[in-house]
Protein backbone atom coordinates (compact mmCIF):
# COMPACT_ATOMS: atom_id res chain seq x y z
CA UNK A 1 0.00 0.00 0.00
CA UNK A 2 1.50 3.31 -1.14
CA UNK A 3 1.45 6.35 1.16
CA UNK A 4 2.60 9.88 0.32
CA UNK A 5 4.49 11.82 2.99
CA UNK A 6 5.01 15.48 2.11
CA UNK A 7 7.90 17.09 3.94
CA UNK A 8 9.08 13.54 4.58
CA UNK A 9 12.73 14.48 5.08
CA UNK A 10 11.92 16.91 7.88
CA UNK A 11 12.11 16.20 11.60
CA UNK A 12 8.72 14.62 12.27
CA UNK A 13 8.24 13.51 8.67
CA UNK A 14 11.40 11.39 8.54
CA UNK A 15 10.54 9.60 11.79
CA UNK A 16 7.04 8.92 10.45
CA UNK A 17 8.48 7.47 7.25
CA UNK A 18 10.49 5.04 9.40
CA UNK A 19 7.39 3.93 11.33
CA UNK A 20 5.39 3.53 8.10
CA UNK A 21 8.09 1.38 6.52
CA UNK A 22 8.36 -0.69 9.69
CA UNK A 23 4.63 -1.44 9.31
CA UNK A 24 5.08 -2.55 5.70
CA UNK A 25 3.83 0.54 3.85
CA UNK A 26 5.46 1.68 0.61
CA UNK A 27 6.36 5.33 1.08
CA UNK A 28 6.69 8.15 -1.43
CA UNK A 29 8.38 11.28 -0.08
CA UNK A 30 8.00 14.79 -1.47
CA UNK A 31 10.33 17.45 -0.07
CA UNK A 32 11.76 20.68 -1.51
CA UNK A 33 14.82 20.46 0.80
CA UNK A 34 14.28 24.04 2.02
CA UNK A 35 14.56 22.93 5.64
CA UNK A 36 16.00 19.43 5.31
CA UNK A 37 18.75 17.41 3.64
CA UNK A 38 18.77 14.60 1.11
CA UNK A 39 21.17 12.81 3.47
CA UNK A 40 18.14 12.04 5.67
CA UNK A 41 17.18 9.42 3.08
CA UNK A 42 20.35 7.51 3.95
CA UNK A 43 19.46 7.63 7.63
CA UNK A 44 15.97 6.27 6.97
CA UNK A 45 17.36 3.43 4.86
CA UNK A 46 19.98 2.63 7.51
CA UNK A 47 17.19 2.13 10.06
CA UNK A 48 14.65 0.21 7.99
CA UNK A 49 16.73 -1.37 5.25
CA UNK A 50 14.18 -0.02 2.77
CA UNK A 51 14.38 2.77 0.22
CA UNK A 52 11.58 5.27 -0.07
CA UNK A 53 10.63 6.80 -3.42
CA UNK A 54 11.80 10.41 -3.31
CA UNK A 55 10.74 13.35 -5.45
CA UNK A 56 12.26 16.79 -4.90
CA UNK A 57 9.41 19.18 -5.57
CA UNK A 58 8.05 22.57 -4.60
CA UNK A 59 4.38 21.94 -3.90
CA UNK A 60 3.58 25.61 -4.45
CA UNK A 61 3.69 24.81 -8.18
CA UNK A 62 0.13 23.64 -8.81
CA UNK A 63 0.84 21.94 -12.14
CA UNK A 64 3.54 19.80 -10.49
CA UNK A 65 1.07 18.69 -7.83
CA UNK A 66 -1.41 17.74 -10.54
CA UNK A 67 1.27 15.88 -12.52
CA UNK A 68 2.41 14.02 -9.41
CA UNK A 69 -1.06 12.65 -8.62
CA UNK A 70 -1.56 11.70 -12.25
CA UNK A 71 1.70 9.73 -12.09
CA UNK A 72 0.96 8.15 -8.70
CA UNK A 73 -2.74 7.34 -9.02
CA UNK A 74 -2.32 4.37 -6.66
CA UNK A 75 -1.55 6.45 -3.56
CA UNK A 76 -4.01 5.42 -0.83
CA UNK A 77 -3.20 7.96 1.85
CA UNK A 78 -1.41 11.28 2.38
CA UNK A 79 0.37 12.52 5.50
CA UNK A 80 0.98 16.23 5.02
CA UNK A 81 3.93 17.76 6.89
CA UNK A 82 5.20 20.15 4.21
CA UNK A 83 4.93 23.66 5.67
CA UNK A 84 6.98 26.55 6.99
CA UNK A 85 7.08 26.42 10.78
CA UNK A 86 9.11 29.23 12.42
CA UNK A 87 6.82 31.49 14.46
CA UNK A 88 9.17 34.49 14.38
CA UNK A 89 9.80 34.20 10.64
CA UNK A 90 6.06 34.03 10.01
CA UNK A 91 5.65 37.44 11.67
CA UNK A 92 8.27 38.90 9.34
CA UNK A 93 7.11 37.04 6.22
CA UNK A 94 3.36 36.43 6.55
CA UNK A 95 2.66 36.09 2.82
CA UNK A 96 5.31 33.38 2.49
CA UNK A 97 3.57 31.42 5.24
CA UNK A 98 0.08 31.86 3.80
CA UNK A 99 1.28 30.80 0.35
CA UNK A 100 3.33 27.83 1.55
CA UNK A 101 1.07 26.53 4.30
CA UNK A 102 -2.39 27.25 2.88
CA UNK A 103 -1.91 27.40 -0.89
CA UNK A 104 -0.19 24.01 -0.91
CA UNK A 105 -2.90 22.53 1.31
CA UNK A 106 -5.57 23.68 -1.14
CA UNK A 107 -3.70 22.15 -4.09
CA UNK A 108 -3.38 18.82 -2.25
CA UNK A 109 -7.06 18.69 -1.33
CA UNK A 110 -8.12 19.63 -4.86
CA UNK A 111 -6.37 16.52 -6.15
CA UNK A 112 -7.58 14.25 -3.35
CA UNK A 113 -11.23 15.20 -3.87
CA UNK A 114 -10.94 13.86 -7.42
CA UNK A 115 -10.30 10.37 -6.03
CA UNK A 116 -12.94 7.76 -5.31
CA UNK A 117 -11.59 7.34 -1.76
CA UNK A 118 -8.97 9.57 -0.13
CA UNK A 119 -7.37 9.63 3.33
CA UNK A 120 -5.54 12.68 4.64
CA UNK A 121 -3.62 13.37 7.85
CA UNK A 122 -2.76 16.97 8.64
CA UNK A 123 0.19 18.14 10.70
CA UNK A 124 -1.45 20.64 13.04
CA UNK A 125 -0.27 22.22 16.27
CA UNK A 126 -1.23 23.17 19.81
CA UNK A 127 -0.65 26.77 18.69
CA UNK A 128 -4.32 26.72 17.64
CA UNK A 129 -5.25 27.02 21.33
CA UNK A 130 -3.13 30.06 22.20
CA UNK A 131 -3.11 30.60 25.97
CA UNK A 132 -5.86 28.22 26.97
CA UNK A 133 -8.08 29.04 29.93
CA UNK A 134 -7.78 25.59 31.51
CA UNK A 135 -5.10 22.93 31.84
CA UNK A 136 -4.76 20.31 30.56
CA UNK A 137 -6.03 21.37 27.13
CA UNK A 138 -8.74 19.24 25.54
CA UNK A 139 -9.70 19.16 21.87
CA UNK A 140 -12.85 21.07 22.81
CA UNK A 141 -10.91 24.06 24.18
CA UNK A 142 -11.77 27.32 22.40
CA UNK A 143 -9.59 28.15 19.40
CA UNK A 144 -8.47 31.69 20.18
CA UNK A 145 -7.09 34.35 17.82
CA UNK A 146 -3.68 33.19 16.63
CA UNK A 147 -0.52 34.68 18.14
CA UNK A 148 1.30 34.57 14.76
CA UNK A 149 0.71 34.02 11.04
CA UNK A 150 2.15 30.51 11.53
CA UNK A 151 -0.47 29.73 14.17
CA UNK A 152 -3.15 31.22 11.95
CA UNK A 153 -2.19 28.91 9.08
CA UNK A 154 -2.80 25.93 11.36
CA UNK A 155 -6.18 27.27 12.43
CA UNK A 156 -7.27 28.12 8.90
CA UNK A 157 -5.75 24.89 7.58
CA UNK A 158 -7.99 22.88 9.89
CA UNK A 159 -11.00 24.92 8.79
CA UNK A 160 -10.20 24.29 5.11
CA UNK A 161 -9.97 20.54 5.70
CA UNK A 162 -13.16 20.44 7.77
CA UNK A 163 -15.11 22.42 5.18
CA UNK A 164 -13.79 20.21 2.37
CA UNK A 165 -14.73 17.03 4.25
CA UNK A 166 -18.22 18.40 4.89
CA UNK A 167 -18.99 18.40 1.17
CA UNK A 168 -16.82 15.45 0.12
CA UNK A 169 -17.83 12.23 1.90
CA UNK A 170 -15.17 10.37 -0.10
CA UNK A 171 -12.48 12.28 1.82
CA UNK A 172 -11.57 11.18 5.36
CA UNK A 173 -9.17 13.34 7.36
CA UNK A 174 -7.55 13.56 10.78
CA UNK A 175 -5.79 16.64 12.16
CA UNK A 176 -3.14 15.86 14.76
CA UNK A 177 -2.37 18.75 17.09
CA UNK A 178 1.19 18.25 18.35
CA UNK A 179 2.44 19.85 21.49
CA UNK A 180 6.30 19.95 21.57
CA UNK A 181 8.04 17.10 19.71
CA UNK A 182 11.67 16.61 20.74
CA UNK A 183 14.37 13.94 20.59
CA UNK A 184 15.74 11.69 17.88
CA UNK A 185 15.48 8.10 16.69
CA UNK A 186 17.25 5.78 19.18
CA UNK A 187 19.53 4.60 16.36
CA UNK A 188 20.71 8.25 16.00
CA UNK A 189 20.53 7.83 12.22
CA UNK A 190 17.94 10.64 12.05
CA UNK A 191 17.06 13.55 14.32
CA UNK A 192 16.33 17.27 14.37
CA UNK A 193 18.45 19.39 12.01
CA UNK A 194 17.59 23.07 12.60
CA UNK A 195 19.03 25.44 10.03
CA UNK A 196 20.73 28.42 11.68
CA UNK A 197 19.89 29.39 15.25
CA UNK A 198 17.35 26.93 16.70
CA UNK A 199 13.88 28.33 17.37
CA UNK A 200 13.00 25.56 19.83
CA UNK A 201 14.27 24.91 23.36
CA UNK A 202 15.77 21.42 23.22
CA UNK A 203 18.04 21.83 20.16
CA UNK A 204 19.26 25.12 21.65
CA UNK A 205 20.03 23.26 24.89
CA UNK A 206 21.93 20.49 23.12
CA UNK A 207 23.83 22.96 20.93
CA UNK A 208 24.79 24.86 24.08
CA UNK A 209 25.82 21.62 25.73
CA UNK A 210 28.08 20.69 22.85
CA UNK A 211 29.63 24.17 22.77
CA UNK A 212 28.05 25.47 19.57
CA UNK A 213 26.15 28.18 21.49
CA UNK A 214 27.71 30.21 24.28
CA UNK A 215 24.70 30.02 26.59
CA UNK A 216 20.95 29.58 26.71
CA UNK A 217 18.59 32.41 27.56
CA UNK A 218 15.62 31.46 29.74
CA UNK A 219 12.90 33.98 28.99
CA UNK A 220 11.39 34.90 32.34
CA UNK A 221 11.45 33.28 35.77
CA UNK A 222 8.52 35.26 37.15
CA UNK A 223 5.67 33.52 35.35
CA UNK A 224 2.79 32.10 37.43
CA UNK A 225 4.22 28.55 37.32
CA UNK A 226 5.91 26.25 39.84
CA UNK A 227 9.40 27.70 39.20
CA UNK A 228 8.52 30.85 37.26
CA UNK A 229 9.51 29.50 33.82
CA UNK A 230 7.17 28.62 30.97
CA UNK A 231 5.63 25.16 30.80
CA UNK A 232 5.20 22.99 27.72
CA UNK A 233 4.31 19.39 26.93
CA UNK A 234 7.47 17.79 25.49
CA UNK A 235 6.83 14.55 23.61
CA UNK A 236 9.31 12.16 22.00
CA UNK A 237 9.22 12.47 18.21
CA UNK A 238 9.02 8.67 17.82
CA UNK A 239 5.82 8.66 19.88
CA UNK A 240 4.45 11.37 17.56
CA UNK A 241 5.46 9.37 14.48
CA UNK A 242 3.75 6.23 15.75
CA UNK A 243 0.53 8.18 16.28
CA UNK A 244 0.48 9.07 12.57
CA UNK A 245 0.62 5.42 11.58
CA UNK A 246 -2.19 4.54 13.99
CA UNK A 247 -4.30 7.44 12.67
CA UNK A 248 -3.66 6.31 9.09
CA UNK A 249 -4.72 2.76 9.92
CA UNK A 250 -7.92 4.17 11.43
CA UNK A 251 -8.71 5.90 8.13
CA UNK A 252 -7.79 2.89 6.01
CA UNK A 253 -9.91 0.55 8.12
CA UNK A 254 -12.85 2.99 8.11
CA UNK A 255 -13.08 2.97 11.89
CA UNK A 256 -14.15 6.61 12.08
CA UNK A 257 -17.86 7.35 11.70
CA UNK A 258 -17.14 11.02 11.03
CA UNK A 259 -14.90 11.88 8.10
CA UNK A 260 -13.05 14.64 9.99
CA UNK A 261 -11.50 14.23 13.44
CA UNK A 262 -9.01 16.09 15.63
CA UNK A 263 -6.65 14.64 18.25
CA UNK A 264 -4.09 16.10 20.65
CA UNK A 265 -0.64 14.50 20.70
CA UNK A 266 1.22 15.07 23.95
CA UNK A 267 2.28 13.32 27.12
CA UNK A 268 -0.38 14.91 29.29
CA UNK A 269 2.32 16.38 31.51
CA UNK A 270 3.77 19.87 31.49
CA UNK A 271 7.49 20.47 32.04
CA UNK A 272 9.01 23.85 32.78
CA UNK A 273 12.05 25.25 31.01
CA UNK A 274 14.13 24.70 34.14
CA UNK A 275 12.90 21.10 34.40
CA UNK A 276 14.05 20.46 30.83
CA UNK A 277 17.43 22.01 31.63
CA UNK A 278 17.75 19.80 34.72
CA UNK A 279 16.76 16.77 32.62
CA UNK A 280 19.57 17.58 30.20
CA UNK A 281 22.06 17.97 33.03
CA UNK A 282 20.91 14.65 34.45
CA UNK A 283 21.23 12.60 31.24
CA UNK A 284 24.41 14.31 29.99
CA UNK A 285 26.30 14.78 33.23
CA UNK A 286 27.07 18.35 32.12
CA UNK A 287 26.19 21.68 33.71
CA UNK A 288 24.42 23.89 31.21
CA UNK A 289 25.32 27.55 30.81
CA UNK A 290 22.15 29.62 30.95
CA UNK A 291 20.99 33.04 32.02
CA UNK A 292 17.60 34.48 32.96
CA UNK A 293 16.31 37.04 30.45
CA UNK A 294 13.16 39.13 30.25
CA UNK A 295 9.91 37.48 29.23
CA UNK A 296 9.16 37.49 25.52
CA UNK A 297 5.95 39.22 24.50
CA UNK A 298 3.39 36.79 23.15
CA UNK A 299 4.87 33.74 24.88
CA UNK A 300 2.20 31.37 26.17
CA UNK A 301 2.82 30.78 29.89
CA UNK A 302 1.79 27.14 29.92
CA UNK A 303 0.35 24.56 27.56
CA UNK A 304 0.03 20.82 28.06
CA UNK A 305 -2.33 18.30 26.57
CA UNK A 306 -5.28 16.31 27.72
CA UNK A 307 -4.64 13.11 25.74
CA UNK A 308 -7.65 11.09 26.82
CA UNK A 309 -9.28 11.23 23.38
CA UNK A 310 -6.21 9.91 21.57
CA UNK A 311 -5.71 7.30 24.29
CA UNK A 312 -9.29 6.04 24.08
CA UNK A 313 -10.16 6.43 20.39
CA UNK A 314 -6.82 5.77 18.71
CA UNK A 315 -5.47 3.43 21.38
CA UNK A 316 -2.28 5.52 21.36
CA UNK A 317 -0.25 6.76 24.31
CA UNK A 318 3.12 8.46 24.61
CA UNK A 319 5.59 5.89 25.93
CA UNK A 320 8.86 7.80 26.45
CA UNK A 321 9.78 9.97 29.43
CA UNK A 322 11.23 13.47 29.28
CA UNK A 323 14.66 12.05 30.16
CA UNK A 324 14.36 9.48 27.35
CA UNK A 325 13.55 12.17 24.81
CA UNK A 326 16.24 14.60 26.00
CA UNK A 327 18.88 11.86 26.07
CA UNK A 328 18.09 10.86 22.48
CA UNK A 329 18.39 14.51 21.43
CA UNK A 330 21.77 14.75 23.20
CA UNK A 331 23.01 11.51 21.62
CA UNK A 332 22.01 12.86 18.21
CA UNK A 333 23.70 16.23 18.82
CA UNK A 334 26.96 14.55 19.80
CA UNK A 335 26.86 12.31 16.74
CA UNK A 336 26.36 15.11 14.20
CA UNK A 337 29.08 17.26 15.82
CA UNK A 338 31.61 14.43 16.06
Amino acid sequence: MKILVTGGLGFIGSHTVVELQNKGFEVVIIDNLSNSSKDVLKGITAITGKKAIFEEMDLREKTKVQDFFAKHADIEGVIHFAASKAVGESVDKPLLYYENNLGVLVYMLQELTKQEKARFIFSSSCTVYGQADKMPITEDAPVKPAESPYGNTKQVGEEIIRDTCNVNPSLSAIALRYFNPIGAHPSVHIGELPIGVPQNLVPFITQTGVGLREQLSVFGNDNPTNDGTCIRDYIHVVDVAKAHVIALQRLLEKENKENYEVFNLGTGRGSSVLEVIHSFENVSGKKLKYTIADRRSGDVVQAYADTQKANAVLGWKAESSLDDAVKSAWDWEQKIRA
